[in-house]
């Protein structure tokens, strides 16, 4: 028995014990990458600004706003209509993780055609924004995107409708709810997220669900954190077949919030799902809108 187990002993020393070692030292290899790899593959910019409004026939304001800790941000603003620049309201618009705001022209005759002007602008190190991406950077840009709008161009926040698409959901969250709580008067007129995770963490955890990812993110990112605490009119769009947030995200995005809310059902990809559904988009946004 003895020198059975001695032989088993043996050939667990010879092959399974370095396989053992080369799976940990893998495990931790990738453990490792995704910790200090992670600003990568959250944030994913451009610089090259391929297309403005002017690419598809729309006047266009090129506007440059400063963050409170001194970063400057590329914006755009579209009016509504030539003799209104506000009209129904203002879609104060937060992209998502990829690219910057000259892959988002797509949006603007959409908008236009519903009687709503747009505010795009790129967070820092997107575009022609200066400075580095940071979740906290984020934050500061939006918050410097509804400075402007409100105290510069004096547009009441009643008139704005807070739109993130993507990562820019989470953004757009932090935004609605940080405004309310500062001055509940001064609210948004609603909250679109359109493709926005629970939360960085949940979407990650789904795409490597045999690491610690709670453990080793970076980021935060919570929509669905921030919802229970945001008391303005909520629209959620998502498409069936996204293939990068899952429907599911959408689904317990919309479950969490208050009412009034509504849930806006697409077909076709992540990126592309708006213009693949786009009368039921059209008609969500336009409903959404003459109600509040």
């Amino acid at each position: 028995m003895s020198q059975n187990l001695q032989t088993l002993f043996q050939i667990f020393q010879k092959f399974l014990l370095p396989v053992i070692r080369v799976l940990v030292l893998a495990y931790i290899g990738l453990a490792i990458a995704l910790y200090f790899g992670q600003s990568n593959m959250v944030f994913m910019p451009s610089k090259d600004v391929l297309e403005t409004p002017k690419s598809i026939g729309l006047k266009f304001e090129d506007i440059q706003i400063t963050t409170k800790d001194n970063v400057n941000l590329s914006a755009w603003f579209v009016s509504a209509k030539d003799h209104d620049s506000i009209g129904k309201g203002v879609i104060l618009f937060c992209h998502g993780n990829g690219g910057n705001i000259g892959n988002r022209v797509s949006y603007l005759p959409i908008f236009k055609d519903l009687g709503l002007a747009t505010f795009l602008f790129d967070y820092r190190g997107y575009g022609k924004s200066e400075g580095q991406p940071s979740e906290q950077g984020t934050y500061k840009d939006v918050e410097a995107a509804w400075q402007y709008l409100t105290q510069e161009r004096k547009i009441p926040p009643q008139k704005i409708i807070i739109y993130g698409e993507s990562l820019g959901g989470a953004i757009a969250s932090y935004i609605a709810q940080t405004t309310a709580q500062q001055n509940p008067q001064n609210s948004a007129a609603g909250l679109i997220l359109a493709s926005t995770f629970t939360s960085i963490s949940d979407r990650a955890a789904e795409l490597y669900p045999f690491l610690p990812i709670r453990l080793l993110s970076k980021f935060s990112y919570n929509s669905i954190e921030r919802l229970p605490n945001i008391k303005i009119p909520v629209l959620i769009i998502h498409s069936t077949e996204d293939e990068i947030i899952p429907f599911h995200h959408g689904e317990r995005n919309f479950q969490v919030a208050n009412a009034p809310k509504k849930l806006v059902k697409l077909h076709g990809d992540h990126n592309g799902g708006f213009l693949d559904s786009l009368e039921t988009y059209r008609n969500g946004i336009n409903e959404f809108t003459q109600k509040i």
